[in-house]
């Protein structure tokens, strides 16, 4: 079940995404305060998963800032014993839902070049590679993929008649 993370204890919520940081980034993760400082920034939108049989044992988050035009994907992480289960694809679901809640025109993130589980899940949603970022994740100095995944239709030009809504064909045929 996915919920927001308001709807739960903020101190447990900081704590067991702490505990997850380390679980599953070592040296990269991000400390208690760091969390705690993440979750209260300003435009940021975070999800938790949390366990179908208690609804409050945490078992991924996930968590995006939106600048007013992009939704950026600040984090996604599952329990290593719950993942390979579908957590992040319904974090992932959810966030682009919230994302387009808001507006936001794109969803963009960085992924290591070397988590093939983070970049096939990014593929099946429709992420697409922009660019690479050297050295970008440290201490190890790996690279990163930038990928984007378009949320609204952008039109470029003119739009055809055929692609008009049926209401507004109808309204320039009684002109």
């Amino acid at each position: 079940m996915i919920v927001e993370y308001a709807a739960m204890d903020g101190d447990a919520v900081v704590a067991r995404i702490a505990e997850l940081e380390r679980d599953l980034f070592s040296s990269g993760a991000w400390s208690r305060e760091a969390v705690r400082q993440e979750l209260a920034a300003p435009a940021r939108t975070y999800l938790l998963a949390v366990d179908d049989t208690d609804h409050t044992t945490i078992i991924g988050y996930a968590g995006f800032w939106y600048d007013g035009d992009d939704a950026e994907l600040m984090t996604i992480g599952v329990d290593p014993s719950r993942q390979r289960q579908g957590v992040a694809t319904q974090l992932l679901d959810a966030l682009i839902g919230k994302a387009r809640e808001q507006g936001a025109r794109r969803m963009l993130l960085e992924v290591r070049v070397d988590n093939t589980p983070a970049l096939n899940l990014y593929q099946r949603h429709g992420f697409q590679r922009m660019g690479l970022r050297k050295r970008y994740y440290q201490p190890e100095g790996v690279d990163a993929y930038t990928m984007a995944l378009d949320l609204a239709p952008r039109t470029i030009g003119f739009q055809s008649a055929a692609a008009a809504p049926q209401h507004e064909r109808e309204e320039n045929d009684h002109e």
